[in-house]
């Protein structure tokens, strides 16, 4: 089967941000190129991040402004996914959050209830305001065996410069303080973010290809759920990484414009 014709059942391309459609707030050449293949092919895309540390309305608004659309403006955040997975599985119970404002305010928003001091289960973001207190509280409450969710599991997030520590990090900065990783992670590539993707699409996974920079997060989602999963070379992954890693795309290509041949 050829690449067009792997393609040409995908009516919904699932597309990570940081890396594969931008570079912090630079829009990667032909982004918008391929989103107008979209509509002129009569299909869709769901922005699908793990980025934490903003809200999809910060989102929404970051893609306005960089030309996109208002009918692709569709945005779902490992923040949203997990806000609906807490909400649903401790109902009425109150979480510790560790996350910045603007995150804390979308998971007020969602319905998530916030009690710092003494909270029955234990929720991270990605926090961009992190420090010592907020470490120290969050490895008390993680000792004390309160059930542990994370967001997402990304060790960096990519900038215009480089890398950033991610939350990936402050899992590991917590296990070694008190032994213990999170009981469940919502984001890419776990079925958290999927069982979501799939309730806001109505689609279907073979319906889907999930396309993204990184290896063990957005190719790994789709090898890990039946979706087609499509690798760009724009954001973390090297030639490299992606011949030593046993995680392997369904297709790769340099970045998205390279695919509209073929749409």
């Amino acid at each position: 089967m050829d690449i067009r014709e792997r393609l040409s059942g995908i009516r919904c391309f699932l597309l990570d941000m940081d890396g594969t459609f931008y570079l912090g707030n630079q829009l990667i050449d032909g982004s918008l190129d391929f989103l107008q293949a979209l509509h002129d092919t009569g299909r869709q895309c769901l922005f699908l991040t793990n980025n934490s540390s903003k809200s999809a309305d910060f989102y929404k608004q970051k893609l306005a402004r960089m030309g996109v659309p208002e009918g692709f403006r569709n945005v779902l955040t490992s923040g949203q996914a997990t806000a609906r997975y807490v909400t649903s599985r401790f109902p009425g119970k109150k979480a510790f959050l560790l996350a910045n404002e603007i995150e804390t305010k979308e998971m007020e928003a969602l319905g998530v209830q916030i009690d710092q001091e003494h909270p029955d289960y234990v929720l991270i973001a990605f926090d961009t305001e992190l420090d010592y207190k907020k470490m120290t509280m969050l490895c008390d409450h993680v000792r004390a065996g309160l059930p542990y969710i994370a967001t997402h599991p990304d060790f960096n997030c990519p900038t215009e410069t480089g890398f950033i520590p991610d939350i990936g990090a402050t899992i590991a900065y917590v296990k070694a303080s008190t032994g213990r990783e999170p009981d469940v992670v919502i984001g890419k590539p776990n079925g958290g973010i999927v069982e979501e993707t799939l309730r806001v699409t109505g689609l279907k996974k073979e319906e889907m290809a999930m396309v993204g920079d990184r290896l063990y997060t957005d190719i790994a989602t789709g090898v890990n759920f039946g979706m087609l999963s499509i690798l760009v070379m724009s954001g973390e992954t090297t030639a490299q990484m992606a011949e030593e890693s046993p995680i392997k795309p369904g297709l790769t290509f340099g970045r998205l414009a390279d695919m509209i041949p073929y749409l």
